[in-house]
């Protein structure tokens, strides 16, 4: 057995076991919290198993557990203040009817752990076969690791706390770092994976690891992102508004109120 291999298997143990929480708990949404932990997991017990203590692949799980553990910890906080089942997941659930155990499984779950994989597949090629010594595109990868992780967790940090107001129920956040996109959190999770993908290029196969970063882009540009974010917004003026001031990804000067 490879790493490869490995990983496939324990992310279908894994999101299976976490399926049958969800289903103890009458709770999809907790999916978007194993999420983080899976990435973690599948990095350590991948490493454990297969790594050579390489320092490439010291940086990548350093850099993995990092990202992994706060967007855990950060969408369990946001969970506290929900009611229950995110409304995505509610909505499925009450639209799939008698289909519902399965599709959850297979729609949810194990699309989940498939995205998963192929999204580590940096750190699986660092394990597998990690290059020679540290060099440039590993300082340079750290570096827009760094920039793509600040943007994700500031961002998230600053819409907590906008919703944590009273004052701002049904409101739109337009301050800090949502003042220049609307959306910094996915922009910063898209870059910190193009960082990690430059580090990984060390490794032999390390092309295949753009993979990773263009998935990331495509989910959240066209699929599970954007569009289905802002679909709740629609009809909503403050939104319009500020949808014509501010780009939607990357960060940029917005437009003067009025154009």
């Amino acid at each position: 057995m490879n790493v490869f291999l490995f990983a496939i298997i324990l992310l279908l143990i894994f999101m299976t076991l976490v399926f049958f929480v969800a289903l103890w708990r009458k709770d999809n949404s907790i999916v978007d919290i194993a999420y983080g932990l899976a990435f973690v997991l599948v990095s350590w017990t991948g490493f454990l198993s297969y790594g050579s203590s390489h320092s490439r692949q010291f940086l990548l799980l350093t850099l993995i557990t990092i990202w992994g553990l706060r967007l855990a910890t950060h969408i369990s906080l946001r969970k506290r203040r929900e009611d229950g089942e995110d409304p995505r997941y509610r909505q499925w659930r009450e639209s799939w009817g008698k289909t519902f155990i399965w599709r959850s499984f297979l729609q949810i779950f194990m699309l989940q752990g498939t995205i998963i994989f192929l999204v580590s597949l940096p750190i699986l090629l660092v394990i597998n076969k990690p290059g020679g010594e540290l060099g440039t595109l590993d300082l340079l990868g750290l570096l827009i690791w760094l920039i793509g992780f600040t943007f994700e967790a500031v961002g998230d940090w600053q819409l907590l706390r906008f919703k944590q107001s009273s004052a701002n129920r049904g409101r739109i956040i337009q301050s800090g770092l949502w003042r220049y996109t609307r959306h910094p959190n996915y922009f910063g999770e898209a870059t910190l994976w193009w960082g990690i993908m430059l580090i990984a290029l060390n490794s032999p196969s390390g092309w295949l690891a753009v993979i990773s970063p263009l998935l990331i882009n495509f989910l959240l540009l066209k699929v599970s992102g954007i569009p289905m974010l802002e679909s709740k917004y629609q009809g909503n003026a403050e939104f319009a508004a500020y949808k014509n001031r501010t780009n939607a990804f990357f960060p940029w000067m917005p437009k003067p109120k009025g154009e």
